[in-house]
């Protein structure tokens, strides 16, 4: 019989797999730079705060942060992506910590950080309820919680539901990514420990593909998720072509002069005492 913690290790290595193909790096630079931004501005980020950005990818909320003046420790499953985000933080001038860490058993004391953030990251966690409960547990009582994720109707939840029928088959006990993004479900897994709890959708918009097959062949070549699937059906070029369409068709129902914009939800919360 296979022991459940060789089956979650399995899982864990095909997250940092899937994440290191192609460049998330580019994608959070080139199509969303401001997404981390708008997060590090909604949780209050100030000077001498201490912050954690979980499943914090190349830094697009961290490094904002770490400018902003708060003490910062990024941490990620994918250690690939914490090589570019030192290169960037370095670029930038900005000073922070950068720590290989499972989103659903971070290596933190209880209550460490005043707040706590992810920038769509922690929302591909397999387990949401292990990981809310990560969130809430290394946040002080009395600090802040804030989460961006994509919504389940924006463009990003319905190009994963696209992808689905040509994925393999998820781990068991894995739920859909986009259900951050479902304000009862966050309701749920937040629950009576977190007060002033506030969800709002918001969009970001994004002006980087001039076409529908441009966008297509950029998440193709760079978004580590669309890559994956992508190889999933590469030997058969029937499934290939199909897939390519309904990923073009996806694209060119949100496309207008050039612009998409992708709905997300914004989520603030005060852990109780």
């Amino acid at each position: 019989m296979i022991e459940q913690v060789d089956v979650d290790r399995a899982v864990k290595a095909r997250h940092r797999q899937m994440w290191a193909l192609g460049s998330y790096a580019a994608v959070a630079a080139e199509v969303i730079p401001e997404l981390g931004t708008t997060l590090v501005r909604a949780a209050g980020v100030g000077p001498g705060d201490r912050v954690l950005d979980v499943a914090a990818g190349t830094g697009n909320a961290a490094i904002p942060a770490a400018l902003a003046g708060a003490r910062v420790v990024a941490s990620d499953l994918t250690p690939e992506l914490l090589e570019i985000g030192r290169a960037l933080a370095a670029e930038r001038g900005a000073e922070l910590e950068w720590q290989e860490a499972d989103a659903e058993a971070l290596p933190y004391a209880d209550g460490e950080f005043d707040r706590v953030l992810s920038c769509v990251g922690v929302m591909f966690a397999p387990r949401h309820r292990a990981a809310a409960d990560e969130l809430v547990r290394v946040c002080r009582p009395g600090g802040t919680i804030a989460l961006a994720s994509w919504t389940p109707e924006g463009f990003i939840g319905q190009m994963f539901a696209a992808m689905k029928p040509y994925a393999p088959p998820p781990p068991p006990g894995a739920q859909p990514p986009p259900l951050w993004g479902d304000e009862e479900h966050v309701r749920a897994l937040l629950g009576d420990r977190v007060a002033d709890l506030v969800l709002r959708r918001a969009v970001v918009t994004v002006d980087r593909f001039a076409t529908a097959e441009e966008f297509r062949d950029y998440f193709k070549a760079h978004y580590g998720p669309t890559i994956a699937v992508y190889r999933a059906v590469a030997e058969d070029p029937e499934r290939v072509a199909a897939l390519d369409g309904d990923l073009a068709d996806l694209a060119r129902r949100h496309l207008d002069a050039g612009v998409m914009r992708w709905e997300y939800l914004l989520v603030t919360a005060r852990r109780g005492g």
